[in-house]
């Protein structure tokens, strides 16, 4: 695994211990299958999202292991299916509900869960601007 915190993506920087773990291994382990790059880092996030989402700026720990959308769920190399950008999407719209009232995401009690997954991952994306500006 990484020495160097430093080399780890901002948004795991600012995660828990484990997750950050969990994508040092993961990557450690897809370099050794596919070399440095992108696969790599790609492969190491799959890992990641089975065992984390993304909460704004961050990763914590997710309800229940497992795929956290549609793409992760077909797997393999061509994976069909929408990425949530580490949003759970497939988690219960009554979570989903709790990350959006967490992130202050507008008009959410209005939102079916498509559009909760949605308003999430723009939220996370704001949130990861801003942080990584030091705003």
């Amino acid at each position: 695994m990484p020495d160097d915190f430093e080399d780890l993506p901002s948004t795991l920087q600012r995660s828990p211990k484990g997750a950050r773990d969990t994508y040092a291994a993961a990557k450690e382990s897809a370099e050794g299958t596919y070399g440095k790059g992108e696969r790599a880092s790609r492969t190491a996030y799959s890992a990641l999202k089975h065992s984390y989402e993304k909460v704004g700026d961050h990763w914590e720990p997710k309800e229940s292991k497992g795929p956290s959308d549609s793409r992760a769920e077909s797997g393999g190399q061509d994976p069909s299916g929408e990425p949530a950008g580490g949003v759970d999407a497939n988690a219960s719209k009554a979570h989903l509900y709790e990350r959006a009232k967490q992130l202050d995401v507008e008009g959410r009690s209005k939102m079916d869960k498509d559009e909760l997954v949605d308003a999430i991952g723009k939220a996370n994306d704001r949130a990861t601007r801003k942080a990584r500006d030091g705003s």
